[in-house]
């Protein structure tokens, strides 16, 4: 349970930390030959999953570069973060802001640090770090106004720090400034109506389009339990978990249970073909392997791996391998119908 709370305290700032992985540019590449080597070196211990190994050469490639590698700091603020870090990575964005030149690059530097500091403020659970962490959101907006994950970022910040008005604000204004339907903005819209929802294990906002064409974003699932199985064609135990995924699917027709399959597969028609010969008849999804969006984003590093979220959209479960999560699932379903209940009086009360 340890992991699963630090992922959701984490997963509460994901989408306002957008920008602290923000793509590296062609012209933020290092120029020193040295430094190019050494960041090219730091690339392919990446590759090998050697984080610090890949965060010794990017800061390695940054004093070759006489501290000018914004590619490296880059590199050094996520892996500073993804290892914990944290002073590495705030020693980067703190350079990268004294840098920083331009309104928007400005607001971004400022950005990226105050994410940092929002996934350290979870995992030290202090809040004088989500105070810096608004001050930091605050002269991002302070720098470009146009920056509703800035906007989000703050919200979040407040709500951490139980301003809740303030944080309500914050969302509201995320919320104008968004019109896209953006996971961003069904999650800020959410929690500009409970901000409290914040400090709670809340899973992180996505949307996707599924094998059959329908855009599935978890935050239109609201009010519903939400079953999220990730898994593989090639992964034998996957393959052995399938009955146990098919019998909840079936035996929860009828109830508010979405389940959602994410496959790991690389090849698609293989997926596709696997999908059909075996009737997977519910939502379907490929994230195309361990670095996809939503592998990334759930902490996934071995499958099978399930996520049970709540009506609520709070994490409740998480499991590796298969597991006997029935008697988990009809008691959030039950609470379901009790909560889509309440709204239904309340509606009718309100006419």
């Amino acid at each position: 349970m340890k992991r699963l709370l630090y992922l959701c305290l984490v997963c509460a700032c994901v989408v306002a930390g957008a920008t602290a992985q923000s793509k590296i540019l062609p012209e933020d590449m290092p120029k020193d030959p040295k430094a190019q080597k050494s960041y090219a070196e730091g690339v392919e211990w990446l590759k090998g999953k050697d984080r610090l190994a890949a965060l010794a050469s990017f800061r390695k490639a940054d004093k070759q570069d006489g501290g000018q590698c914004v590619a490296c700091r880059k590199q050094i603020i996520r892996l500073g973060v993804e290892i914990g870090d944290f002073k590495a990575a705030d020693d980067a964005a703190q350079e990268a802001i004294a840098e920083a030149k331009g309104p928007k690059a400005v607001a971004m530097a400022h950005d990226d640090r105050a994410a940092l500091l929002m996934r350290e403020g979870a995992t030290k659970n202090k809040p004088e770090i989500f105070a810096d962490a608004d001050k930091e959101y605050k002269a991002a907006l302070a720098a470009y106004p146009s920056f509703p994950e800035a906007l989000f970022g703050d919200g979040v910040a407040l709500a951490r720090l139980k301003q809740d008005d303030a944080a309500k604000q914050c969302f509201e204004n995320c919320v104008a400034m968004t019109k896209d339907n953006s996971a961003m903005q069904q999650r800020a819209q959410r929690y500009a109506d409970r901000p409290e929802l914040v400090r709670a294990r809340m899973a992180p906002p996505f949307a996707v389009t599924t094998l059959d064409g329908q855009r599935v974003s978890l935050d239109d699932l609201q009010g519903k339990v939400v079953l999220i199985d990730f898994w593989a064609t090639w992964c034998g135990p996957c393959r052995q978990a399938l009955p146990h995924i098919q019998q909840i699917a079936q035996k929860f027709q009828g109830q508010p249970l979405v389940v959602l399959s994410v496959s790991l597969d690389s090849d698609e028609a293989k997926w596709k073909d696997f999908v059909a010969k075996n009737g997977m008849t519910w939502l379907q999804y490929r994230d195309g392997g361990f670095e996809g969006s939503l592998s990334r984003l759930f902490g996934v590093n071995a499958i099978p791996h399930t996520f049970t979220i709540d009506a609520d959209g709070v994490l409740q479960d998480e499991h590796v391998g298969d597991a006997s999560i029935e008697g988990k699932l009809k008691k959030l379903c039950a609470r379901a119908r009790e909560l889509q209940e309440v709204q239904r009086t309340t509606a009718k009360v309100g006419q």
